[in-house]
């Protein structure tokens, strides 16, 4: 194979070639180098990339693999992750030039989980300011959208999208608060899972909002997002907030056909006049697919839904200023004006409203349990539009981009968040203008296998997930 063809190999098809020794894991590292070096001046995806570090560990791959050691389905394949988690040795600035020099004295326990599996840490992914999503000015300069380098490719794990959809990477991580791994995911015509809370260890993450904080897979395939997840979830002794229950072997639930999966349509988030109809019919098409697919496709309703963004953003952001109160109290002018006025507007926010908000959380929680009882997988649109046009500016431009920041896109990814349960997002179409549109699925908690069978099942049946960006 011709090594510049091989970024263009999915995580698992890659992953079968290095295990057949077909292609070596130096090989791989050494294409997705020279890609990143070639491309990534236009996109800003990485903060720091690690180019002797992977080679390194590349060239420990290839001889651990050729003396019958292989390790997972990522062995030897080159990966990278949102600069929010520690890596040894290695700065992890979070997007902000408050930490542009620090340097953790260890791995995030994902991180870890990764080296576990084997694969190659190529670099530290750009994002918004302390992964809060709404931040300006970025560092390492603005990510851009592979499809179309003056549209944002997500919100908070912005580079993660971006250098999975450009190639410059075979999978990825990234971390979703409000849906920072579902939107990216969406808006770059890739997949990403916000898995179950608490499946995936926090340990070594840099903090946004410590009740809704979940690090997970942003992915070109559904069976590429299996085997990530597959590296990084279970128990942690030093996350007392995840479950000690065993892991299943997520990329073999894949298999298998879908009938008899019900399937519930949301009609708050689909027949909603805040989706563009472009949206709306590529997701309402999708639902027909998984009937066709065998899976009984029915409407459901949650009026309470549309409260959720708003609700969400309320609990994110008082939070996250708990998180950085001495910081804005010692140095405010040191944090990016949207982030710094974002935050100091929760500190003068009232306590009540965050007590509102968690009982909100609890009774939206508990009604969606109860329609899952109706129903086996949920499923709306991740975006109600495509991804917009890079602002040109900072702060809240009207009353409209002040209701879209706190209600808009968040209110079709938050409530799952506030419920906690596993969400995934699927590449469903496209825009007349080419830009991606995504459907999202969303399940039980711990039945983040279910999901990501359902998403599998649609992704074979359609060809969304294997159109190219054009850069």
């Amino acid at each position: 194979m011709d090594k510049k063809d091989i970024p263009f190999l999915s995580a698992t098809q890659l992953s079968r070639l290095i295990q057949t020794k077909e292609v070596s894991p130096v090989e791989a590292t050494e294409a997705y180098l020279d890609r990143i070096e070639q491309l990534d001046g236009k996109l800003n995806s990485y903060i720091t990339v690690c180019r002797d570090e992977a080679l390194n560990s590349a060239r420990e791959a290839e001889q651990a693999i050729a003396a019958g050691r292989y390790l997972s389905p990522l062995h030897g394949v080159p990966v990278a992750v949102k600069d929010q988690c520690y890596t040894k040795g290695i700065r992890t600035t979070a997007g902000s030039t408050i930490l542009w020099d620090f340097v953790p004295g260890y791995d995030a326990t994902v991180v870890t989980g990764l080296k576990n599996a084997g694969a190659i840490m190529l670099g530290k992914l750009n994002l918004s300011e302390f992964a809060l999503g709404d931040s300006f000015v970025h560092p390492a300069g603005t990510p851009k959208n592979p499809w179309d380098l003056t549209r944002n490719p997500g919100m908070s794990s912005s580079g993660s999208a971006a250098a999975t959809g450009a190639f410059l990477c075979a999978s990825s991580l990234g971390e979703d608060t409000g849906g920072s791994i579902r939107i990216p995911a969406a808006w770059s015509g890739l997949v990403g899972l916000r898995p179950t809370w608490g499946l995936v260890s926090r340990y070594g993450v840099l903090p946004a909002s410590w009740s809704m904080d979940t690090v997970g897979p942003i992915t070109r395939t559904v069976e590429d997002c299996a085997i990530t997840l597959q590296a990084i979830a279970g128990y942690d002794p030093n996350d007392k907030y995840t479950w000690n229950q065993p892991v299943p072997d997520y990329q073999q639930a894949l298999a298998g056909d879908i009938t008899g999966i019900r399937v519930g349509l949301l009609t708050e988030k689909t027949d909603s006049d805040d989706v563009d109809k472009e949206v709306r019919d590529a997701v309402v098409a999708a639902s027909g697919v998984l009937g066709e697919l065998g899976a009984p496709v029915k409407t459901v309703s949650l009026p309470i839904i549309v409260h959720g963004g708003t609700a969400s953003k309320c609990i994110t952001d008082m939070e996250g200023a708990a998180v950085h109160y001495e910081g804005l109290k010692n140095h405010p002018g040191e944090y990016d004006h949207n982030t710094r006025v974002r935050l100091l507007t929760a500190i003068l926010t009232p306590a009540q409203s965050y007590y509102k908000a968690q009982k909100f959380r609890e009774m939206l929680r508990q009604e969606l349990l109860e329609l899952l009882k109706e129903v086996d997988v949920v499923v709306l649109p991740t975006s109600p539009a495509a991804a917009p046009k890079i602002p040109d500016g900072p702060g809240i431009k009207s009353q409209e981009d002040a209701h879209s920041r706190m209600a808009g896109i968040r209110s079709f990814t938050g409530p799952f968040n506030l419920a906690g349960v596993p969400a995934i997002s699927v590449p469903c179409g496209f825009t007349s203008d080419n830009m991606p549109i995504s459907l999202q699925i969303v399940g039980r908690p711990f039945e983040d296998a279910t999901v990501m069978k359902v998403a599998h099942a649609y992704e074979q049946a359609t060809t969304w997930h294997t159109r190219r960006p054009p850069i």
